[in-house]
């Protein structure tokens, strides 16, 4: 099928990309949206043209033509659930879990999260976007263009705030796109111990200034008994919805906390983990196009044998996405990659979800179904493009990775 944008000048776009295989990530009965002969027009910015290379109108003009030469081209990629901003080093931790300890355990021995908070607060926004730029640089050479960066190790406002500036910072100082998520509800810190309402009181407090300082695009909670109860996190939520941001939730990660069913209520974009997902939690999810964030990395770095219901997920259309959740306790992972092949060995997805959880589904994910995530006219051009013979082998290999070059917006990124 063959998609035109609506005439504008006579035939002339920025760029062609001719040679290639289109990956178009669409929902249009063919798997991958695959176009085997295909070619793609860019002006402006976004795609202006999307179809078989033979169904091109002659006279159809570019300022650039570019000769992909049989390679495979999908969306940019999406990892739409990351901790990559904190401070401080929670190696020894992972030696602990290793000796026997449980995430519960380490987090009532006072590790855990509020480990990190201590070397968050003491760093400035460019002191934390300097020490996360190998993990942001190793994500973007495996085509990442787009990334949710969460607060969470401040827990206090002004902490917080810097690790927002500092997600800011980065879409400055990198070539990708930053979506901030501001997860004040991630832990108690250790000055609140024993009052956790009380600092909920404080999060919602933070809220409105952080917002109206431009610095949030979603709100997040953590949902667990290492976490926040279900009626605290209700309390974030409001304050969210009164605040029209958009939510997300950490849920079902350790128990089944009827996290799904407090996402569906809210409509919140996502319910992330979902280990522990019940059935009627699936469903509440699917009438309420709330997608599942699958983190596989977690699992695998945890050792968690609990799978997400992704039977029941299929079967209530609930869109999955997959995300490396790079943080420094449970997923220390920036390879997104990784997640592919993860997602299918670990969590029974096909190569088709895997890579639909991170470009389409992932966009959704995100709020930016409209504008990112599949090969479409009038879409932002940011385009992957892969050495391999076929979708499928971005999932399959385990340490290749086969990126030609990545596109923002149809321009080469260096």
């Amino acid at each position: 099928s063959t998609e035109k944008a609506e005439p504008t000048q006579p035939s002339m776009w920025d760029t062609l990309f001719v040679n290639c295989k289109l990956a178009t990530m669409t929902s249009k009965g063919v798997p991958y949206g695959l176009i085997e002969h295909g070619a793609l027009a860019v002006s402006d910015g976004r795609i202006a043209w999307v179809g078989e290379q033979k169904d091109l109108e002659p006279g159809m003009e570019a300022g650039t033509v570019r000769d992909l030469g049989g390679m495979l081209v999908t969306p940019g990629l999406i990892d739409c659930h990351t901790h990559v901003l904190f401070g401080g080093d929670r190696a020894g931790e992972w030696e602990l879990k290793l000796k026997g300890a449980t995430y519960e355990e380490v987090a009532k021995a006072g590790g855990g999260i509020v480990n990190s908070i201590a070397g968050t607060r003491a760093l400035s926004p460019e002191e934390l976007v300097e020490s996360a730029a190998k993990r942001i640089e190793a994500m973007l050479a495996q085509g990442v263009t787009t990334i949710d960066i969460k607060s969470g190790y401040g827990l206090e406002e002004e902490s917080e705030r810097k690790m927002l500036q500092a997600a800011r910072l980065v879409q400055e100082r990198f070539p990708v796109k930053v979506h901030t998520t501001f997860l004040g509800a991630h832990a108690l810190p250790r000055e609140y111990t024993g009052r956790a309402d009380e600092y909920i009181d404080e999060v919602i407090k933070m809220m409105p200034s952080l917002a109206s300082e431009g610095l949030v695009d979603a709100v997040d909670a953590f949902c667990e008994t290492v976490g926040f109860t279900y009626e605290q996190t209700e309390r974030v939520f409001a304050k969210a919805r009164e605040l029209k941001l958009p939510i997300r939730l950490h849920g079902d990660q350790l128990h089944d906390g009827s996290g799904a069913a407090l996402a569906a209520k809210f409509e919140a974009r996502t319910c992330d983990h979902c280990e522990y997902t019940s059935e009627e939690g699936a469903k509440a999810m699917g009438a309420a196009g709330t997608v599942a964030v699958l983190i596989p990395a977690g699992n695998y770095f945890m050792k968690e044998t609990k799978r997400p219901p992704v039977d029941a997920f299929r079967a209530a259309r609930v869109p999955m996405a997959l995300a490396t959740n790079c943080n420094p306790g449970s997923s220390p992972c920036c390879s997104l990659l990784l997640c592919l092949n993860m997602g299918c060995t670990l969590f029974g997805l096909t190569p088709e979800e895997a890579l639909l959880g991170v470009t389409r589904s992932a966009a959704l994910a995100l709020g930016l179904g409209d504008s990112h995530g599949t090969l479409e006219v009038g879409k932002i051009a940011d385009l992957a493009v892969w050495d391999a013979k076929g979708p499928y082998e971005l999932a399959y290999y385990m340490g290749l990775n086969p990126l030609s070059a990545v596109y923002r917006s149809g321009v080469l990124r260096r």
